[in-house]
């Protein structure tokens, strides 16, 4: 019960919350520290998504108590950062989960991501499941929540989220930092 109203008080205090007479506040470094559970670099979440070749526009932030706009997602996912990706060590690969980010997929726009400081690529992710009481439910029928991966290639990532609402966030990892025991 905690938990829940903890995340609530969350979500309200931080999501529902906009800029001052709607201005979006820079990016903002954050220190790799025990703090943020290891986490290298970030954002604050109110960087504009700039993607100069989409057409894309950014959704309308109506929240919908299904937890399907950024408004609604955000909080969650800046207060579980730490825990955006994983890596296994699973028959001979790595295996880069992305489960914690996809479960609150319908509140973002994409979802990009890097290893070993390569240029980030769009991870492809299942549609949401707005005519179901569980919108974010992973079907798992056409994405799976991970890559596969060379056994012990993954040393670093880097990940940037793009909300629907347009505003993006940045972290980095280092692989001990999120190696699955």
């Amino acid at each position: 019960m905690f938990t829940i109203l903890l995340v609530f008080t969350i979500a309200i205090g931080v999501g529902l919350g906009a800029g001052r007479d709607g201005e979006v506040p820079g990016e903002t470094a954050v220190q790799n520290s025990a703090e943020n559970g290891g986490l290298l670099s970030g954002t604050d979440g109110n960087s504009a998504y700039d993607d100069t070749g989409s057409d894309w526009v950014p959704e309308p932030q109506t929240p919908t108590g299904k937890f399907t706009t950024a408004t609604e997602v955000k909080p969650i996912l800046t207060a579980t950062k730490a825990n955006w990706v994983a890596v296994r060590e699973y028959e001979g690969k790595d295996l880069l989960y992305f489960t914690n980010l996809l479960a609150w997929r319908c509140g973002l726009h994409e979802i990009r991501y890097g290893i070993n400081g390569a240029s980030e690529q769009v991870l492809p992710f299942e549609e949401c499941h707005l005519d179901t009481n569980q919108p974010n439910a992973l079907k798992m029928e056409t994405h799976l929540p991970f890559v596969s991966l060379d056994a012990g290639s993954v040393q670093a990532v880097s990940l940037t989220v793009v909300y629907d609402d347009g505003s993006k966030e940045s972290v980095s990892f280092a692989r001990k930092d999120i190696l699955m025991p």
